[in-house]
């Protein structure tokens, strides 16, 4: 990895966590300077404004938070029913994670969304990138289509992360999961 690399990568650390655990508008670049360890020119020579900041954060997390969940439904689940009930179980295990505070593109989109065509295109190629992989695993399934088993499976998924986040507990994605596996059963013995 290249010195540039190296810090650019640094500076993307710091400000994954600073941005998810305290807001993107509540974290200066003086802030995010200090906690990557590097100078303010170096912070500005890599990232010009905040903006650009903001955006490299958020196409990180999205492969990072996608390549992860994918990861567990590969390690943990085999068949096409228990793939997509997989998700609930890797939901409830982030869910637990000291650090959760629920969706980063939903907590961006709300604090920069309305003044940021950029982050609200960003959180919404999230959601679809979702959308196209909950597709993918209700697929082998047949439900007719499988659009619409994937819709109900994202709202689940939305709500959950909410409701977690709200609450503090991984409660809420055992409840999804539930109804995931009605959902499922519903579409399988209908197809």
């Amino acid at each position: 990895m290249s010195d540039h690399d190296a810090i650019r990568t640094r500076i993307l650390d710091a400000a994954e966590q600073l941005f998810y655990a305290r807001g993107i508008q509540a974290v200066g670049m003086d802030q995010l300077r200090t906690a990557a360890g590097v100078s303010l020119k170096r912070l500005y020579g890599t990232f010009p404004a905040k903006h650009d900041l903001v955006e490299a954060y958020l196409r990180r997390r999205d492969a990072r938070w996608r390549a992860a969940l994918a990861a567990f439904v590969d390690a943990h689940a085999a068949t096409p029913t228990a793939r997509v009930l997989a998700v609930f179980d890797w939901l409830a295990t982030w869910f637990a994670a000291p650090d959760f505070r629920g969706c980063a593109f939903l907590n961006a989109h709300g604090e920069l969304g309305a003044t940021s065509d950029a982050i609200a295109r960003i959180a919404r190629d999230h959601k679809q990138a979702l959308h196209a992989y909950l597709t993918d695993l209700v697929r082998p399934l047949n439900p007719l289509p499988p659009a619409a088993l994937a819709d109900q499976l994202a709202l689940l998924i939305e709500g959950a992360i909410t409701t977690a986040a709200l609450t503090g507990t991984p409660a809420p994605a055992h409840t999804a999961r539930k109804t995931a596996e009605a959902l499922v059963r519903a579409a399988v013995s209908s197809a």
